[in-house]
This record gives C-alpha cells, sequence and structure tokens, in this order.
C-alpha cells in the first residue's frame, strides 16, 4: 500500500503532493513501482495534528480519486460523508483510523462491497501521545480490534472485507509499539495492516530525521512480514518491494 498525503502537514512529506495533479503522478508512480493499492489520505492523523472540515477533505481527496482510474485506491478518512463520497467516486477501500466508529460510518460501508481497515487508535491525534497508558498493550489492541470487527459483521460487513491494523504510533510509546511487533502474529486471526514507515518511533531508536529513516522503515517492513503481515503501508514502495521479494525467496527455501 502506497502513501500519498493530500495535505499541508502530514508528518512526512506534508505539502509534496497536496495539489490534484501532483498527487495524482506519485500515486501512479508508486503504482508503478510495485503498490497493489494505494492509499490517499486528505486530513493528517499525525500526533498533534488538528482535525480538518468534512468539505477540505472532500475538496482535498475527490479530484485525486477521480485522476485514479484504473488503480485500486483506498481512501484514509474517519468521516461517513467522505466514505460514501470517496465510495461513490470509485474508491476499492476506507481505511479508518477511528475503526467505523462515527455515527453512520458503518452504514457507509455496508452499503458498499468494498474492503476495510479498522484500526486500534487510543486518543485523538491531537493528544495521543501525550503519556499513553496500557496495562497489557497486546490485549486491550487485540480485545478492541475483535469488537470492532464484531461491530462491523454485525452491521452487515462480510468478514472477508475486513482487514485490522494495531495503529502503531497512534497513542503507543516506543515501547508499546516494539511490544506489539514482536507479537504481532497473536493477531493473525485477522488479515494485519501495518503502517510503521519513517514513523517517529524510528527517529527516537536511531536519532534519524523522517527524510533519513529508510533504513529502519524496512528492517520494520521485514520484521512486520516476518509477524504475519498481510499489507505494508509504506512510503518507499520500490525499495519495500525489494525486501517483500527477497523474503519471500528465502520463505521458499523453507518450504522447497
Amino acid at each position: 500500500m502506497g502513501v500519498v498525503n493530500i495535505t499541508p502537514d502530514s508528518f512526512s512529506d506534508g505539502g509534496r503532493h497536496f495539489a490534484a495533479k501532483l498527487a495524482v503522478a506519485h500515486a501512479r508512480k508508486l503504482a508503478g513501482e510495485g503498490a497493489d493499492l494505494i492509499d490517499l489520505g486528505g486530513e493528517s492523523t499525525r500526533p498533534g495534528a488538528a482535525p480538518v472540515a468534512e468539505e477540505e477533505e472532500l475538496r482535498r481527496v475527490l479530484p485525486v480519486l477521480e485522476g485514479l482510474s484504473g488503480l485500486c485506491v483506498s481512501v484514509d478518512t474517519r468521516r461517513p460523508a467522505v466514505m460514501a463520497a470517496a465510495l461513490a467516486a470509485g474508491a476499492s477501500m476506507i481505511n479508518d483510523v477511528d475503526a467505523l466508529r462515527a455515527p453512520g460510518a458503518l452504514e457507509a460501508v455496508a452499503a458498499s462491497s468494498c474492503a476495510v481497515c479498522l484500526m486500534h487508535k487510543k486518543g485523538e491525534p491531537a493528544t495521543m501521545q501525550q503519556d499513553p497508558h496500557y496495562d497489557d498493550v497486546l490485549e486491550e489492541v487485540k480485545a478492541f480490534l475483535k469488537e470492532r470487527v464484531s461491530a462491523a459483521e454485525q452491521a452487515g460487513i462480510a468478514a472477508a472485507r475486513i482487514v485490522v491494523d494495531p495503529g502503531f504510533g497512534f497513542g503507543k510509546t516506543v515501547a508499546h509499539n516494539l511490544d506489539l511487533l514482536r507479537k504481532l502474529s497473536a493477531l493473525s486471526e485477522f488479515p494485519i495492516l501495518v503502517g510503521l514507515s519513517r514513523k517517529s518511533t524510528l527517529q527516537k531508536i536511531t536519532g534519524r530525521p523522517v527524510g533519513e529513516r529508510l533504513a529502519g522503515s524496512l528492517a520494520l517492513a521485514l520484521l512486520a512480514l516476518q509477524g504475519g503481515a498481510t499489507i505494508l503501508r509504506v512510503h518507499d514502495v520500490k525499495e519495500t518491494r525489494d525486501v517483500v521479494a527477497v523474503w519471500e525467496a528465502f520463505e521458499k527455501t523453507l518450504r522447497d
């Protein structure tokens, strides 16, 4: 899954692809490098980010989505109205950091045949990294995701359409993130989407600024693959494809 941020304030590349024409070009570049699907986001959910008005999110996302005919596109949104508009415009997936908890979100997705990603998040983006606490991070994340999957199924969303995301960096410390990554296979009851690319955990581990986190991102991608990740949400598609190819070749030798 290749990331395309149509925002001025995303942590990694905010503003770089803010114009629709630039976002479309970048999305097609990522697809050419091997992205199976493109994740469009019109609202930053980085730590400290302020919410964006619904009308502004629609203004950012829809022209780009309409320019990506022929590609498999996910729309990263928390708003039911944006979900409905994106699905009407051809989106194949909804990626919701709020796990369809907003009133009307379950209904918006259930009315379509799209895929959906349900993510765990503790708190809101503006404050979620202010001393997050868990008694047992894995068990709390797992219980939350099971409850949201159950709610989705009860709303008429088939299990085959659902993937889950443990929400690395969303209300979690470095220790929480590493604990979840080490135990990722415990979530394998569901297909797992992992988003670790360029995140601030890498700055805290390596000291590298956001533009120098490729090596760390690739290391985390490999660890996620080993833990059973189904989808890797990344900024650096070409390089991550190489990691996947090497890992798949290695796994094949174990099966032969």
